[in-house]
């Protein structure tokens, strides 16, 4: 029987066949070499059905035959013609099969094509008038686009990544942010809407899109329409907490606005009479001496700020019976050209966000819990001169060294009446966010933030400098970007509300926005208070943004803003107070920030920020604004390598180095801590030098490895949360709480320090949280098929 298409299979029928073939096509010319044409056809496609069935089959098989003036016979593939080629497949591998192969060879058809029938040969001169044609046309083409370009302007190119540092840094001048620091004072000092608003449609003019202006609706706490009293119960004088004498019979007066506003934020209210006691700066040695001396149930502890976060302090005076506490500043510890001793503070008492909405946004429809106050104890910051005077110290010497302020020890102590009125109300808080989208990656945001709130009436100096820097460095950024500038990630500039009283702005509109945050945001850089004085530039980051911040910092204090007596690079990974903390400890992003302070650069002052002062003006403070204009050129320069260089500059090894840095010293360190520590170290330098390294190399770059590569960095740091810190620590374990002994501050400040497994505890966090690191690392080492020890 015959094949599929009419061929015998024995021999001597094949030459009858043969035989018979030949009569009929000698009669039927025509419609015999129609009918071979099809069967030719229909063989070949035959013939690839069974190459696609059957890869192994080769391709070389195929071999074309001229059909162009000659006769069509027989198809004989046994005796191919010796002067045509083989098709060889393409080099490059297909997943879609050896087919499609062919597919992309660029010589794919020239190789392989199926005989044209009759009808399509005699169009062929046709096809070469068509084609003469159409090379005419496009050489008038080519002449009509070469005359069109000669006389219109050429479209400018984007300028590369070194122009554009350097354009975008020639654009931010002292000057530019003076001018837009003006129309700022001119802005009621207790309207924050009026000040959302203007920021809006400044930043909306100037071209950022989707300007989204947002409210919450939250619980503040304010003072009482009279300040807060101290009583002297052995005099019967009354005194405010500036020192300044008072009238107790007299509960109308009227403060000025510095006392008016020298409170404790969501402090306990009312009247409470006790003994003074002396606890120094609230260390766990300071407590249980003042234990041994009395009972301290129910008494006043007279406290100093600094060298521990003031919340952690508060919680553990409350945990030991004490009722109220008075806060001062000792004024060894403030700077030497600065007098504290009759300014009295404010304070903020919460750890972060609206109190009423506890770890959800304050939304419409929310539930509120009724929490007016968060302690339960009185708490009214004074001055160091009322300090001094409860402390019934006669003297103390300021000179070199200076004395601190200490209750002596054969004295008596005082009893005094401390009565605090403020109150609680729900008021509005707007924040301001405009975004500057990203072309490659627009899902990846990098957050830029200030704020536009102040502590309280007549202290605008607070945020006026920070939006100014902002509003400046948006302006040079949508300059650049009008020029033909892309950015691959999306800049997100925000400017919050609400800071001052715990950074409740910045937490609701987190927490509302949390899931979207969680998987895009890159990193926090802010502009909180950036200048806050003249003696110190102090840059602040992650570990991840270490080096980053370092480089920067170098390069700007080359040209010195005050002839020659420049301040040294100081970066360190401190914790500081302002909206950074949302995005530290509850996304865990690498964060970062420069600013100039009037403080000394000593461990025990590294707290006295939380201070809330009356603060100068910047034209009395930095009256040229040089300081303003270094501290946005820097924070400028780290905002353009985020959102434009290809691998995020987030450098795991100094995360590594931090770790074993912190535990180099530290007296509870054990072999495992030092194991696991070295374990990381060895992991993120091979992910740093065999995979960020040829990453970087625009030769070796794979977009898509670029992508899983930057999604590890980002979220490194992420290992390091632990689920309920110290009161006023922050969650994140890489921030340090001291500058000049680097230690995880959990092993310092344990959760429960008067339990004897607190600091074990402690402990297993940490290891924890070093092992959840490294198996990241060894996760992404896996994405790009290697591994630091192949024996493993």
């Amino acid at each position: 029987m015959g094949d599929t298409h009419g061929y015998s299979s024995d021999p001597a029928l094949q030459g009858l066949e043969g035989m018979a073939y030949r009569k009929v096509r000698a009669a039927h010319p025509g419609s015999l070499e129609r009918e071979e044409l099809q069967a030719s056809a229909l063989d070949l496609e035959w013939d690839m059905e069974k190459e696609l069935q059957d890869p192994g089959l080769g391709l070389d098989r195929f071999q074309l035959e001229c059909v162009e003036h000659r006769t069509v016979g027989n198809s004989n593939r046994a005796d191919p013609d010796p002067d045509l080629e083989p098709i060889q497949p393409s080099v490059s591998v297909s997943p879609h099969g050896r087919f499609e192969r062919l597919q992309e060879d660029p010589n794919y058809i020239s190789h392989f094509t199926r005989a044209p029938p009759k009808g399509q040969r005699r169009s062929s001169c046709s096809l070469v008038k068509y084609l003469l044609a159409g090379v005419g046309l496009f050489i008038l083409g080519l002449l009509i686009g070469h005359y069109a370009h000669s006389t219109d302007k050429p479209t400018p190119e984007p300028p590369t990544d070194t122009d554009l540092l350097e354009e975008l840094l020639r654009d931010i001048t002292a000057e530019k942010i003076q001018a837009l620091h003006r129309p700022f004072i001119s802005i009621s000092d207790d309207n924050e809407e009026a000040r959302a608003k203007h920021l809006y449609q400044q930043w909306t003019d100037l071209g950022l899109t989707d300007v989204q202006l947002s409210n919450y609706s939250v619980l503040l706490s304010l003072p009482g329409p009279s300040s807060s009293r101290i009583v002297d119960r052995a005099s019967h004088e009354c005194f405010l907490p500036s020192g300044a004498q008072c009238d107790p019979r007299n509960h109308n007066n009227n403060p000025t606005a510095d006392q008016h506003f020298s409170y404790a934020a969501y402090s306990a209210t009312g009247s409470l009479e006790a003994v003074v006691v002396d606890v120094q700066y609230g260390g766990l040695e300071d407590m249980r001496r003042a234990r041994t001396t009395m009972n301290v149930t129910n008494q006043i502890a007279l406290l100093k700020l600094g060298q521990a976060p003031l919340l952690y302090k508060i919680s553990f005076l409350a945990e030991m019976g004490f009722g109220g506490v008075l806060l001062y500043m000792d004024p060894c510890d403030s700077p030497s050209d600065q007098s504290l001793w009759h300014k009295a503070f404010g304070v903020t008492l919460n750890p972060g966000g609206d109190p009423s909405t506890p770890g959800y946004p304050s939304i419409v429809g929310s539930y509120r819990e009724e929490r007016p106050n968060l302690t339960s104890l009185l708490v009214q910051p004074i001055s160091a001169s009322l300090a001094k005077r409860l402390l019934n110290i006669q003297s103390v010497g300021l000179g070199s060294p200076c004395t601190p302020l200490a209750m002596p020890a054969a004295s008596e102590r005082t009893k005094i009446q401390l009565t605090i009125g403020t109150h609680s109300i729900y008021k509005t808080v707007n924040n301001v966010c405009g975004y500057l989208r990203g072309k490659t990656n627009p899902d990846r945001y990098v957050l830029v933030g200030s704020r536009h709130d102040s502590w309280h009436k007549g202290s605008a100096a607070d945020w006026r400098g920070g939006s100014a820097m902002m509003t400046q460095i948006i302006t040079s950024v949508t300059k650049q970007a009008r020029r033909g500038w892309e950015p691959d990630r999306t800049t997100v500039f925000c400017s919050w509300g609400g800071s001052a009283l715990g950074n409740i702005g910045s937490f609701e509109w987190g927490e509302e926005n949390r899931v979207v945050l969680q998987s895009r945001a890159v990193a926090y850089v802010s502009l909180h208070s950036p200048v806050r004085g003249t003696e110190t530039l102090r840059s602040t980051a992650s570990p991840s943004l270490l080096q980053l911040t370092s480089d920067i910092q170098k390069r700007q204090l080359l040209s010195c803003i005050r002839g020659g007596n420049c301040p040294g690079p100081n970066v360190s990974s401190l914790q500081i107070p302002g909206d950074v903390s949302f995005f530290a400890n509850h996304l865990a992003v690498p964060t970062m920030e420069f600013a100039f302070e009037q403080t000394k650069a000593e461990e025990k002052s590294s707290f006295l920020s939380e201070a809330l002062f009356s603060a100068e003006s910047p034209e009395t403070l930095d009256p040229l604004f040089k300081f303003h204009e270094t501290i946005a050129k820097m924070t400028a320069e780290v905002i353009l390598r985020l959102v434009n260089d290809p691998v995020l500059p987030f450098y795991p090894l100094d995360i590594a180095l931090d770790v074993q840095n912190k535990l180099k010293d530290d007296p509870l360190r054990t072999p495992r801590l030092l194991a696991a520590a070295a374990s990381l170290r060895e992991s993120s330098a091979f992910l740093q030098s065999e995979t960020m390294r040829p990453a970087n190399d625009p030769k070796e770059r794979d977009p898509s490895h670029v992508r899983m590569l930057n999604d590890v960095l980002r979220d490194l740091e992420k290992s390091f949360l632990v689920p309920q810190p110290p009161p006023g620590v922050y969650r994140n374990l890489l921030y340090s709480l001291n500058g000049k002994v680097p230690q995880f501050s959990i092993l310092k400040y344990p959760l429960d320090p008067l339990k004897h497994n607190a600091v074990n505890k402690s402990l297993s966090l940490i290891i924890n949280a070093i092992n959840s690191a490294e198996k990241l690392i060894r996760c992404g080492l896996d994405l790009f098929e290697n591994s630091p020890d192949d024996t493993n």
